[in-house]
């Protein structure tokens, strides 16, 4: 049971903004690439409008506690994640049917 608990609780983070006020945002996947010891996230604002959200991604490194996002700035790197997060969540929703 404590399982499933775990899904209903999102994980949220804080990311700040070019102002440097910090904005919220729900982590919705995180993964690493095949042949990669690189570590991937994606978020969606938590106070957005659903209908228009876009979902952002971000290559992070975790030490204890300290969270370290990066941009993905490499045109290769994106295309990548940007299939991995597709393949995924296509299987999630062949899944759920």
């Amino acid at each position: 049971m404590a399982k499933d608990e775990q899904w209903d609780e999102p994980e949220i983070i804080y990311i700040p903004d070019d102002e440097g006020n910090e904005e919220e945002f729900e982590v919705i996947m995180k993964f690493e690439l095949d042949d990669s010891d690189k570590k991937y996230m994606m978020v969606v604002p938590v106070n957005g409008d659903d209908e228009t959200d876009e979902v952002y991604a971000f290559r992070y490194e975790e030490d204890g506690d300290d969270l370290q996002l990066y941009t993905i700035e490499d045109e290769e790197e994106w295309n990548l994640v940007e299939e991995t997060f597709n393949t995924l969540v296509a299987e999630m929703e062949k899944d759920s049917t």
